[in-house]
């Protein structure tokens, strides 16, 4: 049986001292793991910058394309990012104060200049701001967006979500790349669309968050089918199935909200037209 080594440098221990209790194997495995569980998700958010400065890049050198997927990569990470820090119980204020500038980069900066290199460019002065008020209102709207989280209802968005925003510019690219359509036959279209997005941003205009699938709950099984079947069209035509479907989420803002204003004119309405219960005197007995 081999002999237990004993250490070269040994501590002579001092009369009436105790050497201090060694804390289980486990408990140092755990801690290790919580740092790595700490650090993943702000190393998701970085992935997200890294993939919207390389879009920033491809824009200056003209390969838009490139550029527009690379945005919504990043916006893939961007999204994994918070459900990460959700579900490992990680979520911390340095990771929203990150996330948050990462969002700024992501989806303000990168299809800011991406639309600019694009379409707007011969535009001159209009262009640009044009490009720059679409950074301001992305910005606007992130502030806004982190000082009233938790005191307005959470299954809307108030105003336009900047990464929604981020999406439909992208999706045009690509949208156009694969009609064949030149921007120059569409730049005020395309310069009035650039705007529109930037208010809606800044704009009371309530957007469904989908954060509460009901439907999901209720009909698991139909959902996954039809899950599918959107999976297959996005791989049959990756270029013009998302831009259908983030022009309706776009379009679907407006609408809802003028539903939602209708429907409370006609309850007040209904309030106000409605009798009022006229009260008899009750005679006093003499």
């Amino acid at each position: 049986m081999a002999r237990r080594r004993r250490p070269f440098f040994r501590r002579k221990r001092q009369e009436g001292e105790e050497y201090p209790a060694r804390p289980p194997r486990k408990r140092i495995q755990i801690a290790k793991m919580k740092q790595g569980i700490f650090i993943l998700p702000s190393l998701l958010t970085l992935t997200s910058i890294f993939f919207s400065f390389y879009s920033i890049i491809n824009s200056i050198k003209e390969q838009f394309v490139v550029a527009a997927a690379l945005i919504l990569v990043a916006g893939f990470f961007d999204g994994i990012d918070g459900k990460v820090a959700r579900l490992t119980n990680t979520t911390t204020k340095f990771g929203l104060e990150l996330d948050s500038l990462a969002d700024v980069i992501s989806f303000g900066v990168a299809p800011a200049i991406l639309m600019y290199m694009w379409a707007l460019s011969p535009t001159a002065q209009i262009g640009w701001v044009t490009a720059f008020l679409f950074v301001s209102c992305g910005a606007l709207r992130l502030a806004r967006f982190n000082v009233q989280s938790g005191t307005i209802d959470s299954k809307k968005f108030n105003g336009l979500p900047i990464p929604a925003a981020a999406v439909m510019l992208s999706t045009t690219v690509l949208f156009f790349h694969k009609l064949e359509i030149e921007p120059e036959q569409f730049r005020l279209a395309l310069l009035i669309l650039t705007l529109v997005l930037s208010f809606l941003m800044v704009s009371a205009i309530k957007f469904h968050a989908f954060k509460e699938f009901t439907l999901v709950k209720e009909n698991p099984f139909m959902s996954t089918v039809a899950f599918v079947l959107l999976l297959a069209l996005i791989a049959v035509a990756p270029f013009v199935v998302p831009f259908i479907l983030i022009s309706g989420y776009v379009i679907s803002g407006p609408i809802m909200t003028l539903i939602w204003v209708l429907k409370r004119k006609q309850q007040a309405q209904e309030q106000t037209d409605a009798p009022q219960e006229t009260q008899v005197p009750v005679e006093q007995p003499r």
